[in-house]
């Protein structure tokens, strides 16, 4: 079969090679490839600055935002041939720790998880594929031209899900969120707020392009400019965090609303020299209850989470999302973003 495939940590060496043919085992299914999402940690991990191939093995199949099509289950998996599925990208740590023993492997302890696509397991990004029947989702039949955005959906699903469990420590009615990036992340994250029921503003420094009227479509309200002044307009409950760029994370922490929460879903590059007055960001945090967390990856859970939300969601609008769509011996075009406003670019399998 074909595949899109990496020699981690050596830049230039992405390429669509032959590879086995996967052989399922007692407990997992066969599923034909239907699309595969591109993100940033894939062009990391071709750009030679991440990535970890399989235990012996040169070469990682890359992919992670998989959809497929079951091709063989086993009998009696709640399985069947035809169902359209994605694959849970971590796998829990073989120790186990405290939390991948229950079932919480996105918050692993002692890091000796894998994923697929990224750490020491072959990813998605392949014309067929097995996973077992315990680590695959169902989707419903008809998000079948947007399933690929489940993996996305799912850690804006455990944000809010994160969120919610905090809120608990007392008292939160909250009714307002705001949304830093407008890409796939930071607008799914908004879709997820708009389905709660929340007044939510996303802000984004592009001003042309789908964007604005994506948000808009979803009944929030479009901002570009910066985050404390529009944080300052707005007085947000919820922040969540999707750009990762230095600066907006600073002014997300340094919001100053009583009891906010504000969720960072962004990864930073390290070495930023921004000025930070940590006596004034410690006293907004102590003095207003707020919280400010990380939150990355995502457990069974949250894809189910995720599944609810697009079959909640509408399908033309999710649609949208997906600015480029590449056949997978183009894919190789899909880390290379030249002219292209896109926002989440798919390669089909």
């Amino acid at each position: 079969m074909r595949a899109l495939t990496v020699i981690p940590n050596q830049a230039g060496s992405l390429s669509i090679a032959e590879v086995p043919d996967p052989q399922p085992g007692p407990d997992e299914l066969l599923v034909d490839g239907v699309a595969l999402g591109i993100c940033g940690t894939d062009r990391e991990i071709a750009e030679g600055s991440y990535g970890w191939a399989p235990p012996g093995r040169e070469r990682l199949v890359l992919g992670h935002e998989s959809l497929g099509r079951v091709r063989t289950a086993p009998d009696g998996s709640g399985f069947a041939a035809g169902d359209l599925v994605v694959g849970i990208v971590r796998r829990p740590d073989p120790v186990p720790c405290g939390a991948c023993a229950r079932g919480e492997f996105d918050m692993c302890r002692n890091g000796q998880y894998v994923e697929r696509g990224i750490k020491q397991i072959d990813g998605f990004g392949s014309t067929s594929w097995v996973v077992p029947v315990d680590y695959a989702v169902k989707l419903d039949p008809a998000l079948e031209q947007v399933g690929v955005l489940m993996e996305p959906t799912t850690v804006v699903a455990k944000a809010w899900d994160q969120i919610e469990r905090i809120n608990q420590r007392a008292w939160f009615e909250p009714k307002t969120a705001m949304v830093t990036g407008a890409g796939p992340i930071g607008l799914l994250a908004a879709l997820l707020g708009v389905q709660r029921g929340l007044d939510v503003h996303v802000l984004d420094r592009t001003t042309e392009g789908p964007k604005p009227g994506l948000v808009a479509d979803l009944g929030a309200t479009f901002h570009t400019g910066s985050a404390s002044e529009l944080a300052e307009r707005i007085d947000p409950d919820v922040v969540i965090e999707a750009t990762g760029a230095p600066a907006v994370a600073l002014d997300a922490a340094k919001i100053n609303n009583p009891g906010v929460i504000v969720c960072l879903t962004g990864v930073s590059t390290p070495g930023s020299d921004a000025s930070v007055d940590v006596g004034a960001l410690n006293r907004n945090i102590v003095l207003d209850n707020a919280l400010v967390f990380g939150s990355v990856n995502a457990n069974r859970h949250h894809y189910e989470l995720a599944a609810q939300a697009l079959a909640k969601a509408d399908a033309g609008w999710l649609g949208r999302l997906i600015t480029r769509r590449l056949p997978l011996e183009r894919a190789l075009e899909a880390f290379d973003p030249g002219d292209h406003a896109d926002i989440k670019v798919v390669i089909d399998l």
